[in-house]
């Protein structure tokens, strides 16, 4: 391999995390405080119920 083949592609474990950070950085960069605070909010309440019931779920499965 002479390192001119485009056919294989190497990356690294952080270029989804990055890639994925970025694209969100570009989607809310131009909204206000308040905007970013209300979509974070709701990613956040659905985040905390969602690990909610899923706990609770596991419990009621244990007994």
């Amino acid at each position: 391999m002479d390192g001119t083949d485009t056919e294989q592609i190497l990356a690294s474990k952080w270029d989804i995390p990055f890639a994925l950070f970025a694209m969100i950085r570009v989607l809310f960069g131009d909204l206000p405080i308040w905007a970013k605070a209300v979509v974070f909010g709701l990613i956040g309440s659905v985040g905390v119920w969602t690990a909610f019931s899923w706990l609770r779920g596991r419990r009621s499965r244990v007994r």
